[in-house]
């Protein structure tokens, strides 16, 4: 499979890169910085997605079978980069003719309100008594603007007409895969409380080959 790679130098991006070079697909990445990046085997394209024309974006998705985005805010000065490069990049599919995308969202995000989606759920289905009650909140006030980029970045994918998926993931670690994570549609898991990057880097190329998930949001924790 034919596979393009944005934000492929983050936590998750190195692992889904490893991992499709690992499977055989052929791989390109679109990066900010490509001498961070020394892997043979992948074709490279230097994309800023906050500043990146059409052309380079289109060039780095034509004639993909599917895009993966690890694309998030890693700090408060990057809040907005999730739904402006997500934006970026369903245009450049759609100019491509690419439909097939897979991004990275969070857990919390199904209860933050967003303009596409004003009076979400108060409590997520999958959350347990103190999640509800005390870690979603504490976590969705110390982390809102980042979390309301997100939202707005699935406001995107909804919006796009694209074959998407967004799976939304809690705390990640950097442990060793643990190889056995539990999913849920459409909600997080319940006692879901972390999942190491390479496992959520497993799950995004999973579902690339399952349609029941296009146009869906998957919870998945270990």
């Amino acid at each position: 499979m034919k596979l393009t790679i944005f934000a492929a130098t983050g936590g998750i991006g190195r692992r889904l890169l490893e991992q499709a070079v690992a499977a055989g697909h052929e791989v390109t990445a679109a990066v900010r910085s490509p001498a961070t990046l020394m892997t043979p085997q992948v074709r490279i394209v230097t994309a800023d997605l906050a500043a990146a024309g059409p052309q380079t974006l289109r060039a780095a998705v034509e004639g993909a079978d599917a895009v993966l985005s690890a694309l998030g805010p890693r700090s408060g000065a990057e809040v907005g980069v999730a739904r402006q490069g997500t934006q970026a990049i369903v245009t450049a599919m759609r100019a491509a003719g690419v439909r097939r995308l897979v991004v990275v969202s969070a857990a919390p995000v199904g209860t933050v309100p967003s303009p596409g989606r004003p009076s979400p759920p108060r409590h997520d289905p999958g959350d347990g008594f103190l999640m509800r009650h005390l870690g979603a909140p504490l976590i969705k006030r110390v982390l809102r603007e980042r979390y309301a980029d997100l939202a707005a970045m699935e406001d995107v994918l909804r919006d796009s007409g694209l074959d998407w998926t967004a799976v939304r993931p809690p705390r990640l670690t950097d442990e060793p895969p643990a190889g056995a994570y539990r999913t849920a549609y459409g909600q997080n898991v319940r006692g879901g409380r972390s999942i190491p990057r390479a496992d959520v880097a497993h799950c995004m190329l999973h579902v690339l080959e399952r349609p029941d998930t296009i146009g869906r949001t998957i919870g998945l924790a270990t």
